[in-house]
């Protein structure tokens, strides 16, 4: 199993392989994540690791999203650790995703805007707080493509997925919406649908995250079925529901 040290980036969110992550940099602890890895050369991956906050709630103004305006009011520093308790790790989920910045640009004022994409599942072994920002050694958690039967289970299963995740995206937008995807527009590898779905339906924390660590493709698939047909149902029945307010990404703070 192959192995590395890469920077930590706790967030109050999931990623998942293939999905675009957006960023504001505000900490002094991140910021100094982002100026070591613009050393790297352009060729270079700028990779770092995004995990989910599993206790308690990291308060710093670092957030997910770009907001027009930036926040003028100075920020704090704070210590690698700060937040996390005596031993951040069991504060994280062990599961987490391989983030590669494509973009990283500083502002006037220090802080960053970063556009990162989601590669590969990695689970956490250990977490070190001795730096400028926590480190984390990982190992690669791969999916392997399913092959044989499993393969058409695999693609049955994420055919249902999408009849059911265009049904709950209908009631959600509402029956006159006319921007939801078509066939034609979604990916056919029943990996990236899993990982897509996912990323697009409106679930907490823990339900995302328990579908990032699904031990593979079918089981997410499965998973994420009786999921769009609870949540569909709960949409069906309650037509008041201000459904188009969930389908927008606002910035939370972390």
């Amino acid at each position: 199993m192959t192995t590395a040290r890469l920077p930590l980036f706790p967030l109050n969110t999931v990623l998942f392989p293939g999905l675009v992550l957006p960023l504001n940099v505000f900490e002094e602890r991140y910021r100094a994540m982002m100026r070591e890895l613009l050393k790297s050369d352009e060729d270079e991956p700028r990779r770092f690791v995004v995990v989910a906050i599993r206790d308690g709630r990291e308060t710093a103004p670092t957030a997910t999203g770009m907001p027009d305006t930036v926040a003028a009011a100075p920020v704090a520093e704070r210590a690698p650790a700060d937040g996390f308790g005596p031993d951040p790790i069991q504060t994280f989920h062990r599961v987490g995703c391989v983030a590669d910045a494509a973009t990283i640009r500083e502002r006037a004022d220090g802080s960053f805007e970063v556009l990162a994409t989601g590669t590969t599942r990695v689970r956490l072994l250990s977490v070190e707080a001795d730096g400028p920002y926590l480190t984390a050694e990982v190992e690669d958690l791969a999916e392997e493509p399913p092959a044989g039967d499993e393969a058409d289970e695999a693609g049955a299963l994420a055919e249902g997925v999408l009849r059911a995740f265009r049904s709950y995206q209908k009631r959600l937008a509402g029956a006159s919406e006319r921007s939801l995807a078509t066939g034609a527009e979604l990916p056919d590898d029943p990996s990236v649908i899993s990982y897509l779905v996912a990323a697009a339906t409106v679930l907490d924390v823990p339900t995302r995250q328990r579908l990032l660590q699904a031990p593979d493709t079918a089981t997410r698939l499965r998973e994420e079925l009786t999921l769009l047909r609870k949540e569909t149902a709960v949409i069906r029945h309650l037509p008041s529901l201000p459904a188009t307010d969930l389908t927008r990404a606002p910035t939370h703070p972390n």
